[in-house]
């Protein structure tokens, strides 16, 4: 374990530590003089780093290197970054440095997509579900796979969490709304996300593949649904299976957000909306957490919501210091 990570570098502080390199621009000041954007990333966040001057050895290093960093941490317009003074590929690392591991249950969380999976009563969705999350392999990897690189559930096995989330929202929802059909909604949103399992990779950092850039997931997913559902011996109703691929074409909900289509079925709307109400409630509490955890009241804005977002003390906390300030009052006098 290494002695330094993203979220715990404060303005001012020396940086000498490891980290992914997982971008990389190499630009130039209206003076002329080269300098190097940088994203560095570890298993706790990423933050930003410049390099003025670079040397010839550090402007070759490719993305996705481990690298070392010392520089120090400053404020470029309000946002934290890691001015750089010498980076070169890491002699060596732990690669859980690298990649955040959650802090859930994984095999909790596991056990309690299979339980909500058992719910399915439609026999074709039932056997669709078989035939995707049967592949043992293919499940391994499932299990295993950040939800997205850094904006929700990115820590290993995010992947599975979150679509644990959403099915949950969307059996509760199959409950509020007439003319859902809840077996369909659920499958979906089991099931919605898998084209990640090609769209990313996770060896020393969270990367997307070339697939994931040229095609994303969402069509990946489609794909790997289809090639599970020819192996059938008892094909899926055809309308049936329309409609469950066109709510996970469409759980982006828009086209500009990725979706080759927008919603037109109400278990498609109600798919998107689950989907995004947990990627950003989930990612709001993320970066409101770790800025609790150093005390401070707010995020920056450099974040999903590209604004600073309040980060209050613990419910617990609140409470404590709510109950002292009544035992003081009851205390005075009258």
């Amino acid at each position: 374990m290494k002695a330094q990570y993203i979220n715990g570098l404060a303005e001012g502080s020396q940086v000498d530590s490891t980290f992914v390199m997982r971008s990389r621009e190499l630009r130039a000041t209206r003076a002329g003089e080269a300098y190097l954007t940088i994203e560095l990333a570890d298993r706790s966040g990423v933050i930003a780093g410049v390099w003025f001057r670079p040397d010839a050895s550090g402007t070759a290093i490719p993305s996705g290197t481990v690298v070392r960093v010392s520089g120090r941490t400053t404020t470029f317009r309000g946002n934290k970054r890691v001015s750089v003074q010498s980076l070169s590929p890491a002699r060596s690392y732990e690669a859980e440095d690298m990649v955040a591991a959650g802090s859930g249950d994984r095999a909790a969380e596991v056990t309690e997509f299979r339980a909500i999976a058992a719910t399915v009563k439609d026999p074709g969705l039932l056997r669709t579900l078989k035939a995707v999350f049967g592949d043992e392999v293919f499940f391994e990897r499932f299990s295993a796979c950040p939800a997205s690189q850094a904006n929700h559930h990115a820590p290993l096995g995010g992947l599975v969490a979150h679509s644990v989330s959403v099915a949950k929202i969307c059996s509760m929802l199959a409950s509020v709304y007439d003319d859902v059909d809840r077996d369909l909604l659920v499958t979906a949103a089991l099931m919605h996300d898998i084209g990640k399992v090609d769209e990313l990779s996770w060896d020393t950092g969270i990367e997307y593949t070339d697939a994931g850039r040229l095609i994303g997931h969402v069509v990946l997913g489609e794909r790997r649904l289809h090639e599970a559902v020819q192996r059938l011996k008892v094909p899926v109703q055809s309308g049936l299976l329309t409609r469950l691929t066109h709510a996970m074409l469409s759980h982006h909900g828009e086209l500009e957000w990725g979706s080759p289509k927008r919603p037109s079925t109400i278990e498609a709307l109600l798919l998107h909306h689950a989907d995004n109400l947990d990627a950003k409630a989930t990612g709001f509490s993320e970066l409101t957490t770790g800025a609790t955890a150093l005390d401070e009241r707010w995020t920056d804005a450099q974040n999903l919501f590209r604004r600073p977002l309040y980060a209050p003390a613990s419910a617990e906390s609140e409470r404590h210091g709510r109950a002292e300030e009544d035992f003081q009052c009851a205390s005075v006098p009258a």
